[in-house]
């Protein structure tokens, strides 16, 4: 056997792998998946999958790590380190957050629903607002029963009554009953989506858009089948809508400014 050379352990740099470097995730970093060949923008990180947004409105999820490329070059996609605030804390909603606030009791006036999953929706963006100012959210089963309970709650000076209604358009039944139970201290507002689903951004939930369903078929239904979801829509609305939602920015503009009209309507005395 030949002798050993002492320059056997010597390593030319060129053949030194070098490390693949890690870039943050950050919102708008454009990225590659070079096995696919899509590129999109980051459009939201969450713990263990980045979304990614091609200029078509397409989104994709894809698990953080290894496998991307940024700029031509292959990287690692961890999760951003996000800087402690500078400012105020914001809640869901977007207000300043109160740190150690005590729920105040309950006002006299309530904002009526449309639905369990009005409600829950509702109390998930707004529910630290509506804590501090003392205002219950009770779901409201069906529009055909709105004159009765606002006959029953007998609205007045310092017992407001606010109702967001689904589809509330010009024209429809919505809207009629809406205005005979409107007054100085009942308000009727509502937004125009089918069902409150729709007042999340598709981007959000990383379809393209919400899928038009025929008239006289159940619309939930329709939208489970055409996005190949399960037909278990309350499974749907816990599991792959309402859990995507983290605050206000994930709300169609159309849905936050009436909820905030009614909060502030029945703060008002």
């Amino acid at each position: 056997m030949p002798p050993r050379s002492p320059y056997d352990s010597l390593v030319h740099p060129r053949t030194v792998k070098k490390p693949v470097p890690q870039v943050e995730a950050e919102k708008d970093l454009v990225v590659e998946d070079p096995s696919s060949g899509f590129v999109g923008a980051v459009v939201r990180c969450e713990k263990d999958v980045v979304h990614l947004e091609d200029r078509f409105g397409k989104v994709r999820g894809y698990p953080l790590g290894p496998g991307f490329w940024v700029d031509g070059r292959p990287v690692v996609l961890v999760r951003p380190k996000h800087a402690a605030p500078s400012g105020p804390l914001r809640s869901a909603s977007g207000s300043v957050y109160v740190n150690n606030a005590r729920a105040r009791v309950a006002r006299a006036g309530r904002i009526h629903v449309e639905g369990k999953h009005d409600a829950e929706l509702v109390e998930k963006v707004w529910g630290h607002d509506l804590r501090i100012e003392g205002v219950v959210v009770e779901p409201l089963h069906g529009v055909d029963d709105l004159p009765a309970i606002v006959r029953d709650f007998r609205p007045g000076p310092g017992r407001r009554l606010g109702v967001l209604v689904d589809h509330l358009v010009t024209g429809s039944k919505e809207s009629r009953i809406a205005e005979q139970v409107t007054g100085a201290h009942a308000l009727v507002v509502g937004h125009p989506f089918v069902d409150i689903w729709q007042a999340v951004k598709p981007s959000v939930l990383g379809i393209r858009a919400w899928p038009t369903v025929p008239k006289g078929e159940d619309w939930k239904t329709g939208v489970c089948k055409r996005l190949g979801w399960e037909d278990d829509t309350g499974y749907v609305w816990a599991q792959r809508i309402l859990a995507r939602v983290s605050s206000f920015t994930d709300l169609e503009p159309a849905l936050l400014g009436r909820v905030e009209e009614l909060i502030d309507f029945v703060t008002a005395d």
